[in-house]
């Protein structure tokens, strides 16, 4: 073989390895062979379409083969699901048959004393294992969880409240209230959270006999005094033992719902302590701290002696001081803005006694409420409450005197002039906030008394501290004379407009006349008139002792809204025939009205 032989070689073709996805062809199926003429060429193509369709349909069957397998599936899973329920019902159902079996307590006299018993046999058989083996728990656990069972069992007590004579008659009331003071906290809760449930108000309600019975045999027992021993060793980061508190206050509350004549004794009792402690803590809010603060509002609103008992435990700078936090702080929720308004409302109440309106004063209260108006938080109601409260009346002279002397005129005359929008109103109302502030400079007026200084009246520098409170109304062009002869214009339309209504709503009133009277009087009190008459009070304070143009600027203003000097000196007139009290202050309101 030569050379040319070699190159013109040529290997024969090896035939292609198909690939997964090739279809496979038969024999006579060539691609395109150019040796074959144009009817074998488009009947090979014919035959290729044919068998992508044959190959297409297949795999369609199979994906629905694979999809209606799934369907079987899923479907054979649900109905073995739906078996298991099946069979939990029937379960259910062959229990509830079998619970119709159970012995179920009659609540009557003899069940009831059964019920009782069996307490007490518990309680007994408790206690005798606790002094046997006080170092050996496991003795008498047992006993405590049949204790523990027997007491929720109790419970079906507070469906038959007329049942409760056989408590008190079968002597159970000291065993149960015993448990108050059990080692065990939780046999302590679980007694606390029944009593609760029985001295509920809408339970006690249902039968006024069972109810007095048993809340005179728990007071006669010393169930105040347990339950405040009971509440200084629970620990509140213990959730059953916190609701044992709460469960607690809930009792003093409907106790004294039931009985408003043992808030003495529940003060007494050792609860003003533990208020006064719990108000102490420093949280931002605690619902055993709102409910505590509730149930000193209630203790505090209509019995002085728990007002005189809280000052003397030295509460009065607790209450400060938790209040001091709102000055700059708005409450986080809306429960702990019901926290603070009623500790607002625990001051206001508390500044009803003399006494305690020395330690307001002696605590910087005026000057933290005068740092709450001043910083316009959620605390600026409340702050205006009680300083209406703290300068009003015959004992409110010495604390008038020094807020004007820590410049709370500064304060006040700005919140006179112009009501502030509602959003810095913080819950309070227009007209509340508006009389609130007439109120405070109506006491200002009548427990300052005026000096001799003529240079005030000639429109000068202040002399003492009433000049001081007259000179305010010269300032700006008598700007403060216009606004107050514009609110008694107001004051005295809305006057008007009740007075209308009264007229038609006494027509069918029934009572004596003086009744009828005396309700009508209340009424126009509540629709303007106590506010007009403070107003008129000033209007004619300023024209009296200020300075002499201010008689002319009120006369002025008065004129150009239609009314005229006599109408106030009526209002006030009126006012001082009505009034009950210092024969001095009743002088003065006619001396004034005579100017």
């Amino acid at each position: 073989m030569d050379v040319s032989d070699i190159m013109a070689f040529k290997p024969s073709q090896t035939p292609k390895r198909p690939a997964g996805n090739d279809v496979p062809l038969a024999s006579d199926e060539t691609i395109d062979d150019p040796s074959d003429n144009y009817e074998a060429r488009a009947k090979k193509r014919k035959l290729a379409v044919l068998r992508a369709k044959a190959i297409a349909a297949k795999a369609e069957d199979e994906a629905r083969m694979k999809q209606m397998e799934q369907e079987a599936m899923e479907s054979k899973l649900k109905r073995n699901h739906n078996e298991a329920v099946g069979d939990q019902m029937i379960k259910i159902a062959q229990l509830v048959d079998q619970g119709e079996n159970f012995h179920q307590v009659v609540l009557d006299a003899p069940g009831v004393k059964r019920l009782l018993l069996s307490f007490e046999k518990k309680t007994l058989k408790n206690q005798e294992l606790r002094i046997k083996f006080p170092e050996d728990p496991e003795r008498f656990l047992e006993s405590e969880l049949e204790l523990h069972d027997s007491l929720r069992e109790l419970h079906s007590l507070a469906t038959v409240p007329e049942q409760y004579p056989v408590l008190v008659d079968l002597g159970c009331v000291p065993s149960l209230l015993g448990l108050l003071s059990h080692a065990n906290t939780d046999i302590a809760v679980a007694a606390v959270d029944l009593l609760e449930e029985m001295t509920d108000v809408d339970t006690l309600d249902e039968s006024s006999d069972g109810a007095e019975a048993l809340v005179e045999n728990l007071l006669v027992n010393q169930l105040l005094s347990l339950l405040a021993s009971n509440l200084a060793r629970l620990d509140e980061t213990v959730r059953e033992e916190s609701e044992g508190v709460h469960n607690t206050l809930a009792i003093i509350e409907h106790i004294l719902e039931f009985r408003p004549d043992t808030c003495k004794q529940v003060a007494t009792a050792g609860f003003l302590p533990w208020i006064v402690r719990k108000l102490k803590v420093k949280v931002a809010y605690d619902s055993n701290k709102l409910y505590a603060s509730e149930i000193l509002s209630i203790l505090l609103q209509d019995c002085s002696e728990n007002r005189e008992l809280f000052g003397e435990i030295g509460a009065m700078d607790s209450l400060l001081q938790q209040l001091a936090y709102y000055k700059r702080h708005d409450p986080a929720v809306a429960e702990e803005v019901e926290l603070m308004e009623n500790l607002f409302d625990c001051l206001c109440c508390l500044l009803a006694e003399t006494e305690n309106r020395k330690k307001f004063l002696a605590g910087e209260g005026l000057q933290l409420m005068n740092l709450m108006l001043r910083e316009k938080k959620k605390s600026r109601g409340g702050a205006l409450k009680v300083l209406s409260h703290a300068l009003g009346g015959p004992g409110g002279g010495l604390l008038c005197r020094k807020f004007v002397e820590i410049l709370g005129l500064r304060t006040i005359f700005p919140l006179f002039m112009k009501t502030p929008s509602r959003g810095r109103r913080a819950g309070v109302s227009a007209e509340e906030h508006e009389e609130h502030v007439i109120n405070i400079l109506a006491s200002l007026f009548r427990n300052i008394k005026a000096g001799n200084d003529e240079n005030v009246r000639n429109g000068g520098g202040s002399g003492g501290i009433k000049e001081r409170l007259l000179c305010k109304f010269v300032e700006n062009d008598h700007e403060k004379v216009d606004r107050l002869v514009e609110l008694h214009c107001e004051y005295l339309a809305r006057l008007v407009k009740t007075d209308k209504v009264l007229r038609e709503e006494a027509l069918k009133w029934e009572g004596t006349e003086e009744e009828v009277e005396e309700e009508m009087y209340i009424k126009r009190l509540e629709g303007g008139l106590f506010p007009l008459q403070q107003l008129d009070y000033m209007m004619l304070d300023i024209c009296r002792n200020g300075a002499d143009s201010i008689r002319h600027r009120v006369e002025q203003g008065l004129k150009l809204r239609g009314e005229k000097l006599s109408t106030v000196n009526e209002v006030v007139k009126r006012w001082g025939q009505s009034m009950e009290g210092e024969e001095a202050d009743i002088q003065e309101l006619l001396s004034l009205s005579e100017a």
